[in-house]
């Protein structure tokens, strides 16, 4: 994928408190400009936001995603997250 690793460190930027989002989005407006910067923030954001509706919503996750990544959850610790135990 063209860009890709400015995209991941855009993305990772965004989720990271210890990233360098000023020096990830420099990258990225290099790579992409203005327009495409802003639309990778978009989707960053979009996805934010999908997942909290669902965790402030109580949707449970679906059994067979359970399954399919409970060892990924595990190793990330994501299932001690708070929104988990509602």
């Amino acid at each position: 994928m063209p860009h890709e690793s400015e995209l991941l460190a855009f993305a990772d930027a965004a989720i990271d408190p210890a990233a360098s989002p000023e020096r990830a989005r420099t990258a990225l407006l290099a790579c992409l400009g203005e327009e495409g910067t802003t639309d990778a923030a978009a989707v960053i954001a979009g996805f934010d936001a999908i997942t909290r509706v669902a965790d402030g919503s109580g949707i449970p996750l679906e059994p067979p995603k359970a399954a399919a990544t409970a060892d990924w959850r595990a190793s990330l610790g994501i299932d001690a997250y708070w929104s988990m135990k509602i």
